[in-house]
């Protein structure tokens, strides 16, 4: 089997999981035309953990220099290698996208469902799937007996040499606990009841938007009228209790103390992704070159 893949899985991600903020459907959605719209609020929250993370734009880039240093070592013996269609950046998902709830544009056009990925991601994943049906000594070659051998484990020595690959451990459990020790916070509890009393008016009676992004309702194979009506009334909520501002300047606070507490374990975690993003540029410069 081949080594996972870089999908727009952040720990973010996990955590809406976990809190049952995104819908899951057994349909994969088609792929976008382009990629969709997100709102400028989303495009641009930032939080101080982010620089400790590697976003699905870096991974794809430090993917997409092993690959070139796997094809040659395939070529070498004697094998084809097809490398993974690029992705642009621009068409990965910000980093916290749907962080405290659905995104104003996202919902108005897929109400809590998931945004479609665009062509390019869509062409990458099929693309991992296809290595995953690969011959059994191709697969062997690339990827040793263990999924970590093979040319796969020479293409990392040429690249980093013994520099363990990036981690996101700690900012996975970092950023869990800010969002909920963030979310404890009165003025956040302040801002999360002006939403809920928002949203009662309307007759919903979700205790937050979490709830009712992962409402049992919505697990159908396209969003209903229904599901993108409630999604609008739920942003609107948010924009009337400034839910996004108050929790992300409530979260900031919170992060900056962790790293504070934290400074040693993150700044190693940092300082092994920046030396395998140097390293994988320097590979994708040499090889336009």
């Amino acid at each position: 089997m081949s080594p996972s893949r870089a999908r727009a899985t952040t720990a973010l991600a996990l955590l809406l999981l976990a809190t049952a903020a995104c819908t899951a459907t057994e349909h994969e959605p088609t792929p976008a035309p382009h990629s969709p719209p997100v709102s400028r609020q989303a495009g641009q929250l930032r939080l101080p953990l982010d620089a400790y993370a590697s976003t699905v734009a870096e991974t794809h880039l430090v993917e997409d220099a092993q690959d070139i240093l796997v094809r040659r070592c395939m070529n070498d013996l004697g094998m084809e290698w097809k490398t993974l269609p690029r992705v642009d950046p621009r068409d990965t998902k910000p980093p916290n996208l749907r962080r405290y709830g659905a995104d104003e544009a996202s919902a108005v056009r897929y109400g809590y469902h998931p945004r479609p990925d665009p062509p390019a991601l869509a062409r990458r994943n099929r693309a991992w799937d296809e290595r995953d049906a690969l011959p059994a000594e191709v697969q062997q070659a690339a990827y040793g007996r263990s999924g970590k051998g093979g040319c796969l484990q020479s293409a990392q020595q040429q690249l980093v040499g013994d520099t363990a690959a990036p981690d996101d451990h700690a900012f996975n459990q970092l950023t869990g606990t800010a969002l909920e020790t963030s979310r404890r916070a009165p003025e956040v509890r302040d801002a999360l009841h002006t939403w809920h009393a928002c949203m009662a008016t309307a007759g919903f009676d979700y205790p937050d938007p979490y709830a009712a992004a992962g409402s049992e309702r919505w697990e159908t194979a396209e969003p209903t009228v229904t599901e993108r009506a409630t999604a609008r009334r739920d942003v609107a909520c948010q924009k009337s209790a400034k839910l996004v501002t108050v929790w992300a300047a409530a979260e900031t606070r919170t992060q900056r103390r962790l790293i504070q507490q934290n400074s040693d374990r993150l700044h190693e975690a940092k300082a092994r992704k920046d030396r395998w993003l140097a390293a994988a540029r320097r590979v994708l410069n040499r090889d336009r070159g």
